[in-house]
């Protein structure tokens, strides 16, 4: 007999977990161990029960899948195959995932059967084709793919996606594609604006912003940075303004994609 494939999900989403686990009752090649809703108690979960397989959500909050790629990364007796999946599609971020070690980048939405199919074709040494979704996304419209280029950005540099930094930044970025010159006015209208939309105050959002950004910084993320702008631009003792690194982001995603107009 085949010995069971251990599975462990990280997912902050009930979804797909629980249409994991319906699909599980008819299947005994396959064991769930659990599935763990943030990156810390996955990373524990994954020390604790040795999984054959994981599946983890590229946006899981307090350490992202990026950042518990690392971590499994360094694992050197019984090291488990991993399968990231996400609604996202991006260059960069993909290769950063393969490079830890990822055997397949599964975009959502997704047929459970296909994503368990992978599973035992990981476990079994099976070839996949790494690149390739089971069904390509719907193409995304330019203000969605601005948005998208935006998230890859934040989430390769080491900014979690649960802290309120993250949100402001990405409200902020898009602000300043929309209006390049209203980095120049921060103070007294971008801090003021996301203020207002997320019903807080413009001096948090200052605080929250800078704590997002000196997170990143201290999670030596710097080399991703430079490798998005294609230049040496930063060194760990050298981080941005907030106005420099919001900047900095819109001015490469504007670049990138000079018709899109953002609100």
């Amino acid at each position: 007999m085949e010995p069971r494939i251990k599975l462990l999900i990280a997912d902050y989403e009930n979804e797909l977990s629980d249409n994991i686990r319906s699909f599980l009752k008819e299947n005994t090649d396959i064991e769930l161990i659990g599935t763990y809703t943030d990156g810390k108690c996955a990373w524990e979960a994954i020390l604790q029960h040795k999984p054959d397989v994981i599946l983890i959500n590229m946006f899981l909050p307090i350490i992202d899948g990026l950042g518990l790629m690392e971590k499994v990364n360094k694992i050197t007796i019984n090291k488990p195959r991993a399968i990231c999946f996400s609604a996202v599609q991006n260059d960069f971020m993909v290769r950063q995932m393969f490079a830890l070690g990822v055997s397949y980048y599964a975009v959502l939405p997704i047929e459970v059967d296909i994503l368990m199919q992978r599973v035992t074709d990981i476990f079994n040494d099976v070839a996949v084709n790494e690149l390739k979704p089971s069904s390509p996304p719907a193409k995304p419209a330019a203000a969605s793919k601005a948005e998208e280029q935006i998230t890859s950005i934040l989430l390769s540099i080491g900014i979690p996606a649960n802290i309120k930094g993250y949100q402001y930044l990405r409200e902020a970025v898009k602000l300043a594609i929309a209006d390049a010159d209203i980095v120049n006015k921060i103070t007294k209208e971008l801090y003021p604006q996301i203020a207002r939309r997320f019903d807080t105050t413009a001096s948090k959002v200052e605080r929250a912003v800078r704590h997002a950004i000196d997170v990143a910084w201290n999670r030596g993320r710097i080399k991703n940075m430079n490798e998005i702008f294609g230049i040496e631009i930063y060194s760990h003792n050298d981080r941005p303004t907030n106005g420099e690194f919001i900047a900095l982001v819109a001015d490469r995603i504007r670049l990138s994609n000079s018709h899109i107009k953002l609100r």
